[in-house]
């Protein structure tokens, strides 16, 4: 087995034991303790050490570490890479039992993100997530996180004989077509409070004291390493579970240097950031600024340490797609397993500057690495990522960059199995 196919096989795995975001960042928590990281509370007072490998969690979905460099922070800075643990999916509402014909359960749910939803439909569906408990603090909530490990519901597709058109394109209402059938009922008593009492038979707990949940649906199934020579890692969730797993992997066995080298796993980028652990919030700058603070430094030495600062925004970019080649640019063109994208926009949807790409693809040559080069014609309107909206909270320089990938936002995207490795290796490269 090569070591990029080792590598590809490593990120299934982490994917498929990270149904939600909370179950990533409990993941990647397990890892670094492994590894010798120590948590930090962001209630407590913080002790930090130069070459001290340390972290710290918010909400449960959102995650920083940080190795602190052999340097003064004020001259060396923060080599940061920055990623996110949420994908596109939908989230079950409160109250969700509906009953149809008396006798099909389903669930009520609401989009989160922007999923390619078709690509849902006919494939067993499982839950992951949190759930509140009730406890002696009303202020502190017990936590529990939830992953219901089988096949539990479908949302089946409308036969073509009862939808002659189906072929010729589809729109999905949300509220009706999109909602998981979980199985039969008999009658009115099994209906009531079915999820809750579910949960709290997973949990072990009254269902009387659970007060309320964060649920996701979730694809049951494994991802896979597909293709002629295992070229491919078809997968979902790799936007972006595959940025943050070659991040942490980076920081783990990447060396220490003179800067402090910082991983931020933020949590809600497919839905805009804005959230208490989101990129658009102040947590990335007020973990930062304690970390300068915790080292003895005052604030005029938080600032110059930004200033001595750079930032890699890590997230997925689009391959070129051989069934509609045309819609890709002209003259950037990026493949499957050609390297990392350095993502590219004249209206700054990306960071990327001409500097910053220079920073980037200059460690990408030391490190051996094929770059790409991705923007988006000139006549469609792209996505954006965590880079700008980190600008909004904290001016390092930056770049955008990411694997390509063919069918973002699906349920099952493809990705090169090449591209896991390079990716890797220009972050231990960038740290070094």
């Amino acid at each position: 087995m090569t070591v990029e196919l080792k590598f590809a096989e490593e990120l299934v795995d982490f994917i498929d034991r990270s149904p939600s975001p909370f179950h990533a960042v409990e993941n990647v928590k397990h890892e670094l303790l492994k590894n010798g990281f120590v948590e930090l509370n962001l209630k407590e007072r913080w002790n930090v050490e130069k070459e001290g490998k340390y972290f710290s969690v918010k909400n449960d979905s959102a995650l920083i570490a940080f190795v602190v460099g052999k340097g003064d922070i004020e001259e060396d800075g923060f080599k940061l890479i920055g990623a996110h643990t949420d994908s596109p999916t939908f989230r079950i509402k409160p109250n969700p039992e509906m009953v149809e014909e008396g006798t099909y359960l389903r669930l009520n749910t609401e989009v989160y993100g922007g999923p390619i939803i078709n690509t849902w439909l006919d494939r067993p569906l499982s839950i992951a997530g949190r759930v509140a408990i009730k406890g002696k603090d009303p202020f502190n909530p017990e936590v529990k996180f939830i992953n219901i490990d089988k096949p539990l519901m479908i949302i089946p597709n409308l036969a073509i004989h009862m939808n002659r058109k189906i072929n010729e394109g589809v729109k999905l209402n949300t509220q009706k077509e999109t909602l998981p059938l979980v199985g039969m009922i008999n009658d009115e008593f099994e209906k009531k409070d079915f999820l809750i009492k579910l949960l709290a038979k997973e949990l072990n707990v009254s269902h009387e004291d659970i007060v309320d949940f964060d649920l996701y649906l979730y694809e049951y199934e494994k991802g896979s390493i597909v293709g002629l020579n295992n070229e491919f890692i078809s997968c979902g969730k790799q936007d972006d579970l595959a940025m943050a797993h070659a991040g942490i992997k980076a920081l783990i066995n990447g060396e220490v240097g003179n800067s402090t080298n910082v991983v931020v796993l933020f949590d809600n980028e497919e839905v805009g950031s804005t959230t208490k652990q989101g990129a658009a919030s102040p947590m990335l700058r007020t973990v930062l600024e304690r970390i300068c603070i915790a080292l003895g430094k005052g604030r005029e030495d938080f600032y110059r340490s930004l200033y001595n600062s750079f930032l890699i925004s890590a997230d997925m970019a689009h391959a070129v797609h051989p069934n509609y080649a045309e819609k890709q640019d002209p003259t950037n063109r990026p493949v499957l397993n050609g390297g990392p994208c350095i993502k590219i926009s004249a209206n700054q949807s990306y960071t990327t500057d001409s500097l910053s790409l220079t920073v980037y693809e200059s460690i990408c040559k030391c490190a051996g690495v094929p770059v790409q080069k991705f923007l988006n014609r000139s006549d469609e309107r792209g996505g954006s990522t965590i880079g700008p909206i980190s600008s909004t909270q904290i001016d390092i320089s930056s770049v955008d960059i990411g694997n390509p990938l063919l069918g973002m936002h699906s349920i099952r995207e493809l990705g090169g199995v090449k591209d896991h490795y390079y990716i890797y290796k220009s972050f231990v490269e960038y740290f070094k």
